[in-house]
């Protein structure tokens, strides 16, 4: 399974380690689980044509306002949203996950619900922070079952 993703504070970058581990750990158990292969990208990625399906996680960063008619600005993670746009990448995102705080109530995830609709595909499951790990298992099962569904 692979993972593209954009890490400002460390939290995202963290969340997936995490998922790798425990995903190379049920992997061992089990081979015919996936494990992940993560590409961070930055504002320094050479733009690139993806050659296998991809999960993108990114988290919200945005300037103030209410998420809806004011404050949808992405900030700082501009990087990833381009990345996916250039080459036909986008035809290659299988989903995208998101994460943030939600102290910021409707600007929770916008982020990543911004990218679903932008890019036409789900937006499937969402973490607080650096996320727990009973959210690294059950993102770990959503994504498997995605993985499975177009890799059959």
């Amino acid at each position: 399974m692979n993972i593209l993703f954009i890490s400002i504070e460390g939290n995202t970058r963290s969340f997936l380690t995490r998922l790798q581990a425990y995903a190379q750990q049920q992997h061992s158990f089990n081979p015919q689980l996936p494990t992940i292969n993560l590409k961070e990208i930055t504002d320094q990625t050479l733009p690139a044509a993806e050659s296998e399906p991809f999960f993108a996680f990114v988290p919200t960063y945005l300037d103030g306002g209410n998420g809806f008619d004011s404050g949808v600005k992405e900030l700082m993670t501009n990087a990833l949203g381009e990345y996916i746009a250039e080459n036909d990448n986008a035809k290659k995102c299988l989903g995208v996950v998101g994460s943030g705080n939600r102290n910021f109530n409707e600007q929770y995830c916008l982020t990543a619900r911004k990218y679903a609709y932008e890019f036409k595909v789900p937006f499937l499951a969402d973490y607080e922070l650096r996320g727990t790990s009973q959210d690294v298992e059950q993102i770990y099962a959503i994504l498997t079952k995605r993985w499975q569904q177009v890799n059959v």
